[in-house]
């Protein structure tokens, strides 16, 4: 080729390349290509904290938790959950009794030892004679029961406020207006109760009324609103169980006025923990197509897997059941991922991470964000914290958290696995306890975190 024309066509060569190369990423310290990843999701259940179905295996005051049938129930039911409710008939009259509370303590150790977390509540009695204790001495026995609430915070997933009546619901009662027939003098002892529970359990952790009337009553007949929720208030910390799903055509009871409280708690449960059992089968309102439609619209967390058969076994056969299991509480998963090629040690690291919630709720206790960097040489690890709050990664819903984070100047030059970390931030070293992502190929059992496919090189 003739100088002249060598000369006229490097330009040309070079614009060529500026048009069509892949655009480079430079943004204070992280330079090179930015990659962006696409996630298989995976349709498997998988056992996931605090949320799912759970076992209820009799009286928590009497029939001790084993760790092994415990660990059991998360290694072949992707189940993470147990319930106690833990009776004080003995102590209707007086204080509860240290050999009480060391029982009470056997049990939370048992489930923390198995990795899961107990659904929680206390009760007087069993029959409908509601022989239960009165409001003074239900305050004495919380005051009680406070240090055991705030030191095993870390496996209470959520506590059912009980108490009052049989089998803790609040209805057959001695002692708070019985079998529905609730004075205003009444409605002030159960908020005592109430109010009592909320401040000895801590902060971090909710209290469930029975029936929408109960929360509406005592607090507020406005649903929580996104800017209270997580706030710590009285109405943002109360949630609701229904221990009597689908059962007729009012649940039992649990509902007064169906046009009004089905929006109420539509909204409600968006924001505070929902959850309870079947107790009667009652189809067609029982069958798939009505429990599917509920358990969304009222953001169910978890469902007790032993009561009522006759109902779970129609979910069964109706086609369902799987995908209940599935479905309960929060289900996340990574749909893609952008990151820097490369990044400089002090400078800072982009990353823009989008993620689905396919479940019914979003996650309702405070949970860390983490963006993991794994040493591809020496596996060491620097944990950076991101300012996202799963909380608010709402059922149905895609979130793009989109950071930049600055890596530390002492980090060591090499190349570094991204990982996403959503720990427990009471037990952030118990991979049980760490959320997994509904990806395939991406989580790590024994570090409990999520890897991002994509590797960066720090320099």
């Amino acid at each position: 080729m003739p100088q002249l024309a060598r000369t006229l066509a490097l330009p040309l060569l070079l614009c060529a390349s500026l048009l069509t190369a892949p655009p480079a990423l430079a943004i204070g310290g992280a330079t090179g290509k930015a990659a962006t990843v696409t996630y298989a999701q995976s349709g498997a259940d998988v056992a996931n904290p605090e949320r799912g179905f759970y076992h209820h295996t009799g009286d928590c005051d009497k029939n001790d938790f084993d760790a092994g049938t415990l660990r059991s129930y998360r290694t072949n039911e992707n189940i993470s959950l147990v319930m106690c409710v833990f009776y004080l008939a003995e102590f209707t009259g007086g204080p509860l009794s240290q050999a009480a509370l060391a029982q009470l303590q056997q049990q939370f150790d048992t489930v923390r030892q198995a990795g899961l977390k107990m659904i929680l509540r206390f009760a007087y009695t069993a029959s409908e004679d509601g022989a239960d204790a009165p409001k003074d001495r239900v305050l004495a026995h919380l005051d009680q029961l406070a240090p055991y609430l705030r030191a095993n915070q870390d496996v209470i997933y959520v506590m059912q406020a009980g108490f009052i009546g049989a089998w803790g619901e609040w209805y057959y009662t001695q002692n708070f207006g019985n079998a529905g027939n609730v004075t205003a003098a009444d409605w002030a002892n159960r908020k005592a109760v109430v109010d009592k529970l909320l401040s000895v359990l801590p902060s971090t952790r909710m209290v469930q009324l029975r029936t929408p009337t109960f929360k509406r009553t005592l607090y507020s007949t406005t649903p929580v609103t996104p800017g209270q929720a997580h706030g710590g208030s009285a109405v943002a910390r109360i949630g609701h169980h229904n221990d009597c799903f689908l059962a007729s055509p009012d649940d039992y009871g649990t509902y007064e006025d169906a046009a009004v409280e089905y929006p109420y708690l539509s909204a409600d449960t968006a924001h505070v923990a929902m959850g309870g059992e079947t107790c009667n089968p009652n189809p067609p309102r029982s069958d798939c197509p009505t429990a599917q439609d509920e358990l969304a619209r009222f953001h169910w967390s978890y469902l007790n897997a032993d009561y009522h058969t006759g109902v779970l076994g129609s979910w069964s056969t109706g086609g369902c059941r799987a995908a209940v299991s599935r479905s309960l509480g929060y289900r996340l998963s990574l749909v893609s991922g952008t990151y820097p090629g490369t990044a400089t040690r002090g400078g800072r690291l982009p990353v823009r991470i989008t993620v689905r919630n396919d479940g019914y709720a979003a996650p309702v206790n405070p949970r860390g964000l983490q963006l993991v960097l794994r040493d591809t040489a020496t596996s060491a690890v620097t944990r950076i914290p991101l300012s996202a709050d799963p909380r608010k990664w709402q059922a149905g819903g895609t979130t793009t958290v989109a950071q930049t984070v600055t890596l530390p100047a002492s980090l060591p030059a090499g190349n570094y696995a991204l990982l996403l970390g959503l720990p427990d931030p009471l037990r952030p070293s118990r991979a049980e306890y760490a959320i997994r992502l509904a990806n395939d190929g991406t989580w790590e059992a024994t570090t409990g975190l999520n890897n991002l496919l994509h590797t960066v090189t720090v320099r």
